[in-house]
């Protein structure tokens, strides 16, 4: 593995450090809503992750304008399909194979979705975001 990597996972612990916190506050404490509690989380989280990752983990000279906007887009992507798949399978294995509690599928589904969107955005922010 390259140092960027190992750089983005520094940075990752703490954008999810920040994001699951406020995730699982505002889904427990709060009783907002799955996507909203993931959609919250990840958004106060990015914001700390695009500055770290431009300046320490890509150490990019992209036009901040043009960064961001393909930043948004990533997030974006990536929330949708990490959280969206974590969800049904989690939703899959409580229903259908009975490992977890129906109670229990969506905490799982907060924790595998960090997983996904960690891998996935990784890529986008590599090949899309920072690089010219």
């Amino acid at each position: 593995m390259n140092q960027s990597f190992f750089r983005f996972l520094l940075v990752g612990i703490i954008h999810t450090a920040v994001g699951l916190s406020i995730m699982y506050l505002l889904y427990h404490l709060c009783h907002v809503s799955y996507w909203w509690a993931t959609l919250v989380g990840n958004a106060i989280g990015a914001v700390a992750s695009y500055i770290l990752n431009r300046t320490f983990t890509f150490r990019s000279s992209v036009p901040i304008i043009e960064s961001a906007f393909r930043f948004i887009a990533v997030m974006i992507v990536c929330y949708y399909f990490s959280y969206r798949l974590s969800k049904q399978l989690a939703d899959w294995v409580a229903l259908t194979v009975g490992i977890i509690s129906p109670r229990m599928a969506n905490d799982a589904a907060i924790l595998l979705g960090a997983g996904f969107y960690t891998m996935l955005n990784y890529i986008g922010q590599k090949r899309f975001v920072f690089s010219r």
